[in-house]
């Protein structure tokens, strides 16, 4: 873990955190009510066309389309719900159907004309204006989706717009993938749980909480394990007891101290590193790896630092190995407010406000990795290039949105 570090560019260590996971295999059939941000672990097939019979998309009048400008007398009224006889064609020459919304449309009919664009409107009779659309207002059996087509697919989340297509299945039960399971730690003596008496040289443990609900906003559940002490023995113990869980999100302890064990404790668990240091700012020390089949994600112990690296690196890994396909951060464009500058050589993430596509930089750029209330103040990153010096006032840049989508296809969010 000593020796000098050698830092991973960007776009390296981001496909290497992705190379590290695998989708989960294990899945589960969950009630529908319960299914609100879980992931798809199979095609959802359409078995019921949708509509499932021709229908009125409005109160009006069924008629037929050779009918129009005519007066015609209504043969009855039909209501949704209907069905049987009552929806059985009827019409006799220069007569139409008064037909509510949703209701089934006879077969004797192809144009429905809103009540509200009729004249002479009486119990028995309605004038057709002359100036309409041949099959107007009127929604076709599997025009929306037809039996046998995919209306969902494997891999995706489900959102209260998918629930409402799985109930229009008749759907009650859903097969997802199995929730992975996440440790969350911290380390360091100085760190004190909120609960706990703290003294000038001690913090309350933020990060954790943080991470923690990070997690649970984009729908993954994680656990806190508690605070690794800066022991070498104890924290190869305490790290031993985690390898029943798929992820461990570890903050602090990476760096170089002498006092930084838990790169060590990790490496005397089987731990495989796949990279240790990147060439950004902030977030250096970041390492990642795998210790058997659990992933091992190490983060800084800054705040600031473990947040954005666990939106940039982690999310993306955590959603594929959850069985998502929807794993890469989109962006959304805005007009940088005000110049500041960046430093060249590496990669520097900036922190920001978004609103109506204006970009409004945190504090000038100027602030710490420790300092906790900017990621209050930001909504959004900024990521530069390892070549960019400056960003001008009124130039468009790319911005990762912190409640952002996140897609299948891989962009270039480097400015």
């Amino acid at each position: 873990m000593h020796g000098k570090l050698n830092y991973l560019d960007f776009e390296i260590a981001r496909q290497k955190s992705l190379d590290l996971v695998n989708q989960t295999t294990f899945k589960e059939i969950i009630p529908l009510s319960e299914a609100i941000g879980r992931v798809l672990s199979k095609d959802v097939i359409c078995v019921k066309n949708l509509p499932a019979f021709n229908n009125s998309a409005m109160d009006g009048f069924a008629i037929k389309f050779s009918d129009a400008g005519k007066t015609l007398s209504i043969n009855k009224v039909i209501f949704a719900g209907d069905k049987g006889e009552k929806v059985e064609p009827s019409l006799k020459e220069n007569e139409c159907y008064k037909i509510m919304t949703g209701a089934k449309v006879p077969s004797d009919v192809d144009t429905i004309i809103p009540i509200e664009n009729c004249f002479d409107v009486t119990q028995n009779s309605v004038r057709i204006t002359a100036e309409i659309k041949k099959g107007a207002n009127l929604r076709l059996k599997g025009e929306e989706q037809k039996e046998g087509s995919v209306i969902l697919k494997k891999g995706e989340k489900i959102t209260s717009s998918f629930i409402t297509l799985l109930a229009s299945q008749g759907l009650v039960m859903v097969e997802v993938y199995k929730k992975i399971s996440i440790a969350v730690l911290s380390t360091g003596n100085e760190i004190k749980e909120p609960w706990e008496q703290t003294d000038d040289e001690e913090i309350y443990n933020c990060n954790s909480y943080a991470l923690i609900s990070l997690l649970k906003e984009k729908n993954f559940d994680a656990t806190y394990c508690g605070v690794i002490p800066d022991n070498l023995e104890e924290s190869k113990a305490f790290i031993k007891n985690l390898k029943n869980y798929d992820v461990i999100i570890s903050t602090g302890g990476i760096s170089m101290g002498d006092a930084d064990f838990v790169g060590e404790a990790f490496l005397q668990n089987g731990l495989e590193i796949a990279f240790h240091g990147v060439n950004i700012k902030p977030g250096r020390p970041i390492m990642m790896g795998k210790m058997q089949n659990t992933v091992v994600i190490c983060l800084p112990g800054n705040p600031l630092t473990a947040m954005v690296n666990i939106y940039l690196f982690a999310l993306p890994m955590l959603k594929k190995l959850q069985g998502e396909t929807s794993i890469n951060h989109g962006f959304v464009k805005g007009i940088n407010q005000k110049e500041f500058k960046t430093k060249t050589g590496r990669v520097n993430v900036v922190l920001g406000r978004v609103q109506n596509g204006e970009f409004f930089v945190t504090r000038d750029n100027k602030y710490g990795s420790g300092m906790i209330t900017v990621l209050y103040e930001s909504n959004a990153i900024l990521v530069t290039n390892e070549q960019t010096s400056i960003i001008e006032q009124n130039q468009e840049v790319k911005l990762i949105d912190f409640n952002g989508k996140f897609f299948e296809e891989k962009v270039d969010i480097l400015n």
